[in-house]
């Protein structure tokens, strides 16, 4: 009986183990490329590994599509508009029907929210535009990141075990 404690630990672990080395990989590929806001990274690897390797590929381009289109909008809508309460709002609504008519899906339209608002909601000495390719750039290294370890370390599904009931009448006996 002390086998189960140990396999229920194991998969208590791993999880974390897998987020954990995702996060770091993508921390340290951010520093390495000299990101300035390297915190974007990990925290988007981190999103990622809450799936499983089949969701993950599915909503990571998504994400990605996402990432874009709200680091192109908010550098735009900042260039042109700075941080305009009319702007923001025009933006994260733009997104909403461009994301609609692209056929692209929630998570898409979270993520581009998300980055338009890091864009045009915290001030920055740089420009708008190359915050936005900034932006773009740690959020898709952190998803590349979560991806490439979900591939390599695939989640362990739990497999529902069904008792038919002959086995069921067996183990009775």
């Amino acid at each position: 009986m002390k086998a189960q404690p140990l396999v229920s630990l194991k998969k208590s672990l791993a999880h974390p183990a897998r987020t954990t080395i995702a996060a770091v990989l993508a921390l340290l590929a951010a520093r390495a490329l000299g990101l300035p806001e390297v915190c974007w990274a990990p925290i988007s690897a981190m999103v990622v590994m809450q799936s499983t390797l089949g969701a993950t590929l599915t909503v990571s381009w998504q994400r990605l599509a996402g990432t874009a289109l709200g680091s192109a909008a908010g550098a735009l809508l900042a260039v042109c508009f700075g941080p305009s309460l009319i702007a923001f709002a025009a933006g994260v609504f733009g997104l909403g029907l461009l994301c609609a008519a692209l056929r692209l899906d929630k998570p898409a339209y979270r993520f581009a929210g998300i980055t338009l608002s890091i864009i045009m909601l915290v001030v920055r000495a740089a420009p708008a535009w190359v915050v936005g390719i900034h932006r773009f750039v740690e959020i898709s290294v952190g998803i590349v990141a979560g991806l490439l370890l979900s591939a390599l370390w695939p989640e362990q599904e739990t497999k529902r075990v069904e008792i038919t009931h002959q086995e069921h009448s067996t183990n009775k006996q």
